[in-house]
């Protein structure tokens, strides 16, 4: 039996951080063995926001690198770059058809790129909830791991499946937003101002490419406060941040040890940093390494982009195949 299509996305911008990692690639790397998965290095999605594109191809090389290491597997999964399948950009443009101006401007995300971007309003800035669905349904995939914040582009994608179906032929399953069924792990900036950002106060995210002494510093300078001053009370959002990467990278019994204090009202944060700074050390640096040794082997990466390309396009070629008929374009 064929096993159901996952398809996820990731633009090349800025670092991975540990939100990323917890909240995303791990997951991938899980969904390599269950599902058929691509996983695709959006690069004209990034284009809409960030028009220089002299440093992409080191960007594009470098996230390569983070996902690979981080357990990605080419053996398993499809891994590609977006700009290598122009079956995509080909099945934009129909699905453009599909799509209205009104609900285009509507989107969430449109309207945050727009107060973001003021000066830089572009056609595909508007239209890129478009470009999701045509990498979603250029591989007829079903399921889409994404968080919250990007269901409504799933949303987006069914409908515009939906209307192609409904006016030419029935091609395109309907995917929808997946994840294993249990709580996706939200990592909050260090300093407790919202989640950790790729390109936003970057002292207060913890990057894969951190090195141990930059790692030790971001974690010692993370907000606390003077610690709970009776049993019961709960932890504030910082403070549980804390404890939250500290249950993904200790071991189980250093976790006890301080939700114990905390709740003998006994805890000394400061000890608290310094053994979950050992313990990210401890975690990030093998990633680090192996991220950077595949970064700089650039036959193997040259290997994995040409032959995640190959495969992409293979798929790719025949769901335009099914289009086309469907839609009365094939001429001869």
């Amino acid at each position: 039996m064929p096993k159901e299509i996952v398809l996820s996305g990731i633009r090349p911008t800025g670092f991975l951080h540990l939100g990323n990692y917890f909240g995303a690639v791990k997951n991938w790397v899980r969904m390599q063995d269950e599902y058929d998965c691509y996983f695709c290095v959006v690069d004209w999605h990034s284009l809409t926001t960030h028009p220089d594109t002299r440093e992409l191809r080191g960007h594009v090389h470098r996230l390569l690198g983070e996902l690979l290491a981080s357990g990605l597997d080419e053996n398993k999964s499809v891994i590609y770059i977006q700009s290598d399948i122009p079956e995509i950009a080909e099945l934009y443009l129909y699905l453009n058809m599909l799509a209205y101006k009104g609900e285009l401007e509507k989107t969430p995300t449109f309207k945050d790129k727009v107060r973001q971007h003021p000066q830089n309003v572009n056609a595909g800035l508007l239209t890129n909830p478009v470009l999701q669905a045509a990498d979603i349904l250029i591989h007829r995939a079903v399921k889409v791991p994404v968080g919250k914040d990007q269901e409504q582009h799933v949303e987006m994608t069914r409908n515009l499946a939906e209307r192609f179906n409904y006016r030419y032929d029935a091609v395109f399953p309907l995917p929808y937003a997946f994840n294993y069924g249990e709580s996706l792990t939200k990592i909050l900036s260090l300093d407790g101002t919202g989640k950790m950002s790729k390109s936003a106060n970057e002292m207060a995210t913890i990057y894969l490419n951190d090195n141990d002494d930059l790692i030790r510093k971001k974690i010692m300078k993370a907000k606390t406060d003077s610690g709970p001053t009776e049993q019961g009370i709960p932890k504030p959002d910082y403070i549980q941040n804390l404890f939250t990467l500290m249950q993904l990278v200790s071991h189980y019994d250093i976790v006890a040890q301080f939700e114990t204090a905390y709740e003998n009202c006994s805890i000394r944060y400061g000890d608290l940093k310094k053994q979950l700074a050992e313990d990210m050390v401890e975690f990030i640096k093998p990633i680090r390494e192996k991220a950077a040794a595949i970064e700089n082997d650039k036959t193997y990466l040259t290997k994995v982009i040409k032959t995640g390309a190959e495969k992409a396009r293979s798929n790719a070629s025949k769901t335009l195949e099914l289009v086309r008929k469907a839609m009365h374009l094939n001429y001869v």
